[in-house]
């Protein structure tokens, strides 16, 4: 098949070539550095740290601006896509982000720093959606796109892992700035390559833009995931509660004006094509479980077992083995038959295992721990592949950004939820554990435990303990929450049957 880069859409049911083939590798270069910038900074802190003397409070916002934007400007640029083009909104934001990473790497004020991540942030929102949008264009084969999903939501995850990994290569043999700069090559060969190989696409008839929306998106999005992250570390504070608690209003404010405008930034008929919802709201159960681990895991591989920044990084890349083959080994099952219920019901089950692995683990487990990463995040994968292949399967072409920037901003939500709730048990745990008579640093945190271990003789051992049995039994809970999702992903997706739907959901026959 060959596509005219100008086209809308592709013939339904028409089988890609070598051309769409060589665009999806394309695409997948700013996916993957998207996902890794999540990760970047975890070892570049401290080198930044010396060269910028940024405050505590500039610090953190280094490090959570790029999440927060991407987070909140998600759904703003889905739609946006789906009304000036995918491809010309892409190459926007490789522009954007290409440029911002060159500010970012020559950064001479923390002010500077925080900017450049900002904008960050806004490029990485008009490129996930974009990618996604864009390859359910080029994939109408349902064989093939459920194949390219498999590749997009593996290369995805993995980012995310081989984001801290590349930091502490790169900062162990550069400067800082150099977490920035290998962004360029990248986002140079996408704005190269893109307009000969990639497809336009977008809604022919998309309406006017809804201005207020916006702002109401970003008031829903942002203090929830704001509250949410907080809480693992500072406890049920009033502060965040309130937070969460004013984006959930603001949240009915902006599903209300969904309904009820003209032309709405996300459709609610969206919601209305069967098999859309069940798979939103199972990819956030799914990120939920993948991203809770992460809070413990990482910790218990430097706290607990002692490892460096770097060590650690590079033992956790091991379960990415695992999950590289998840994704494409989910799609061949699917292309053999196994009905879609099977494959996202079994995918639960297989990371309620690695959950119920994880619970086994003590202070001197690190084989024990990387299997059961490895185990839980192969099948958040097989999970979050099929249920995008269903979400964009059911949507129209039309509103493909928006549709994707939902998905997105699920995963956000649930890797948040994740941390907030396991994270709460794990740290309830934690506390109870430790002696009252411990120093008040030592009774928060492991790592404030750790500080102040040569003052109390024991109080290291008996923090590393208290630490594990709060995974152990944040693990219980996760297996307990993902063996629910996979009942539930029986009970809901066994009737669903795709149909390709290539234009408004409320004008689809019953």
């Amino acid at each position: 098949m060959t596509t005219n880069p100008t086209s809308t859409t592709a013939s339904p049911g028409a089988r890609a070539g070598h051309r769409e083939w060589t665009a999806l590798g394309v695409l997948m270069l700013p996916l993957l550095l998207v996902s890794m910038d999540v990760s970047v900074l975890y070892f570049a802190i401290p080198a930044i740290s010396a060269d910028l003397e940024p405050s505590g409070t500039q610090q953190l916002w280094i490090f959570d601006i790029y999440g927060f934007v991407l987070a909140g400007l998600l759904m703003t640029m889905g739609s946006l896509g789906d009304r000036i083009g995918r491809r010309r909104l892409l190459l926007m934001g490789a522009a954007a982000f290409g440029t911002a990473s060159l500010v970012a790497a020559y950064a001479n004020s923390a002010e500077t720093l925080i900017a450049a991540r900002a904008v960050l942030g806004i490029g990485g929102a008009t490129l996930m959606p974009s990618t996604m949008a864009l390859v359910r264009t080029m994939f109408t084969d349902p064989k093939q796109r459920t194949k390219a999903v498999g590749l997009w939501s593996g290369v995805m995850t993995a980012g995310i892992a081989l984001g801290s990994v590349m930091s502490g290569v790169l900062v162990e043999h550069f400067w800082w700035g150099s977490v920035f700069l290998v962004n360029l090559p990248a986002m140079a060969l996408l704005l190269g390559l893109g307009p000969i190989l990639l497809p336009e696409s977008k809604n022919p008839n998309p309406g006017r833009f809804d201005l207020l929306s916006v702002p109401l998106s970003l008031a829903a999005v942002l203090p929830v995931i704001y509250g949410l992250k907080e809480i693992p570390s500072e406890g049920w504070n009033v502060r965040y509660v309130v937070s969460v608690t004013v984006g959930l209003l603001f949240a009915a404010l902006f599903v209300h004006r969904q309904r009820t405008t003209a032309s709405p930034l996300i459709s609610p008929a969206l919601f209305r094509t069967h098999g859309f919802t069940p798979a939103v709201v199972l990819n956030l159960v799914s990120a939920f479980g993948m991203m809770g681990s992460a809070y413990f895991t990482t910790q218990y591989l430097q706290s607990v077992l002692g490892k460096s920044a770097l060590e650690a990084a590079l033992w956790s890349l091991l379960p990415s083995v695992l999950i590289g083959v998840a994704g494409p080994l989910t799609a061949q099952l699917a292309q053999r038959g196994v009905h879609r219920a099977h494959l996202v019901a079994g995918g639960f089950a297989v990371s309620a295992g690695g959950y119920a692995l994880l619970a086994l683990a003590d202070t001197d487990s690190l084989w024990l721990l990387l299997v059961a990463c490895g185990v839980l995040a192969s099948g958040a994968v097989a999970v979050m592949s099929q249920l995008t292949d269903l979400a964009m399967s059911t949507a129209p072409v039309e509103k493909a950004g928006a549709a994707s920037s939902l998905l997105e901003t699920g995963t956000e939500f649930g890797g948040a939820l994740s941390m907030a709730v396991l994270g709460a048990i794990g740290t309830a745990i934690y506390r109870h554990d430790m002696p009252a008579s411990a120093p008040a640093p030592a009774r928060e945190t492991l790592g404030g435990a750790l500080a102040v271990a040569d003052r109390v003789p024991g109080l290291a051992t008996t923090a590393r303990e208290a630490f594990t049995s709060g995974m152990q039994a944040a693990s219980i809970a996760g297996a307990i929450v993902l063996a629910g999702a996979a009942v539930l992903a029986a009970m809901t997706l066994r009737r669903v049957q795709v149909r390709e739907v290539t234009q408004e959901p409320d004008k689809v026959p019953a």
